[in-house]
């Protein structure tokens, strides 16, 4: 069992790092909202921080695909969207067991931004 918690752990956080490895800013093909991996490339930028944002994806059953890191993330930069956000800082992304409601569950979380463009 133990040995299983490791490998997922190592999962994740290459599948995290495998996002975007040179830690700049990402944005998925259908959102206007970047993704900032590291809060050093945000020096210098004028932002107001809006609130906490996350995003899931959820394996209901053994049949269905395994969560998604990348759904997570998509999932998040909607929602900060709707928080009228046009970034997110990335805090991680992690996959769960025996979530209510799910088999597997990925989760990534952040901090939804309004950056001025100047």
């Amino acid at each position: 069992m133990r040995t299983l918690s490791v490998c997922l752990l190592a999962l994740v956080l290459v599948g995290c790092s495998k996002w975007h490895t040179d830690n700049t800013t990402a944005r998925e093909p259908s959102s206007s909202v970047l993704i900032y991996q590291n809060s050093e490339l945000l020096e210098g930028k004028s932002f107001q921080k809006i609130g906490p944002v996350s995003g899931e994806s959820c394996q209901l059953s053994l049949q269905d695909p395994p969560p998604s890191l990348a759904v997570a993330r998509q999932n998040m930069q909607a929602r900060a969207a709707a928080m009228q956000a046009n970034a997110v800082l990335l805090e991680g992304c992690q996959v769960t067991r025996s979530v209510a409601g799910c088999r597997q569950q990925a989760v990534c979380q952040g901090t939804a931004l309004n950056i001025s463009s100047q």
